[in-house]
């Protein structure tokens, strides 16, 4: 289905690709887990022919796609969920699917009956511009969207970022459906606690290159490559199912108190930060699949929903 070998990949002098090989079969969820910064949108973004890599080759289905312009690419059966989601605000929910709708001969398509079916909130809000959903609406506009180019290949970057632990449950669910239903799914997460739960296989990158690759449970058993890697703490017996939640049964956060007052002072400092720019909020917080993380977001427009 996809073959990367060797790829290499540069903003300028800066090489970020160096040197990735990875494969992805047909009908399987195959992820690709790492810190912030690695290289996992560029990945993404070489792929879908926005980055085009100076060396190495990306082959898909035989077609070498590495040099290819992006509607090419995409017209190849490649559909790209991006991070961030993307969508176009000021289009309404029905224009932002219309304009990306992709007619194939295939036999079961991705019309927007069954785009509807799959997510009726969609049907629902419609003729509401797509700056007036919430952040959660916005994930589904942007899968959706994806979808309706009727893809063999779906790329998934960051797509539980800043979503409620329910809405991660719904994109686990939708990941595993469009793998039953025959679709590859490359899956490009920082939160590992989610991926090992829905893949079949996972690479695990660090500075531009894959570092580690194996089956989902010997990922989540190999605590070294999991503290060094993703960040996430040892834990005996390396089971694989990660905790879900940080709250106790009455709401309270189970986080030692070192942690809470660590995240405190960053809160006040961007903050601080936030006042000198009015319109705009340069935090959101994340929650993935029970892991609290603040992150720095520059210039980006502060929404409530997303919170």
């Amino acid at each position: 289905m996809l073959n990367i070998l060797d790829l290499h990949t540069y903003y300028g002098d800066s090489h970020v690709l160096q040197g990735v090989t990875l494969r992805a079969e047909r009908g399987t969820v195959t992820a690709v887990l790492g810190r912030n910064g690695v290289g996992k949108t560029t990945l993404c973004r070489s792929l879908t022919g926005l980055t085009p890599a100076r060396r190495g080759r990306v082959t898909f289905n035989d077609l070498d796609t590495t040099q290819m312009a992006p509607h090419r690419i995409r017209e190849a059966g490649i559909s790209l969920v991006p991070q961030g989601r993307r969508i176009f605000t000021s289009l309404t929910v029905a224009e932002n699917l219309a304009i990306a709708v992709r007619e194939t001969r295939s036999g079961r398509e991705w019309s927007l009956d069954r785009i509807h079916a799959l997510f009726p909130r969609l049907k629902e809000r419609g003729d509401h511009r797509g700056g007036d959903l919430s952040g959660g609406e916005q994930q589904m506009l942007a899968i959706a969207r994806a979808l309706v180019a009727n893809p063999l290949l779906l790329i998934m970057d960051e797509p539980t970022e800043g979503l409620a632990p329910s809405l991660v449950a719904e994109v686990g669910r939708l990941v595993r459906q469009l793998r039953q239903e025959g679709m590859s799914v490359l899956l490009v997460e920082q939160s590992a606690a989610f991926a090992v739960q829905i893949s079949d296989y996972a690479h695990v990158m660090s500075q531009g290159a894959i570092v580690h690759s194996s089956e989902p449970a010997a990922l989540w058993g190999n605590e070294e490559i999991k503290s060094q890697y993703l960040g996430v703490p040892g834990a005996k017996g390396g089971s694989l199912d990660p905790p879900t939640s940080t709250r106790d049964g009455r709401g309270r956060s189970r986080e030692p108190r070192r942690v809470n007052r660590h995240v405190r002072l960053h809160v006040r400092e961007l903050d601080r930060v936030a006042a000198v720019q009015p319109g705009h909020r340069p935090l959101e917080r994340h929650l993935h699949a029970g892991y609290v993380s603040i992150v720095a977001v520059v210039g980006l427009p502060w929404q409530p929903a997303d919170w």
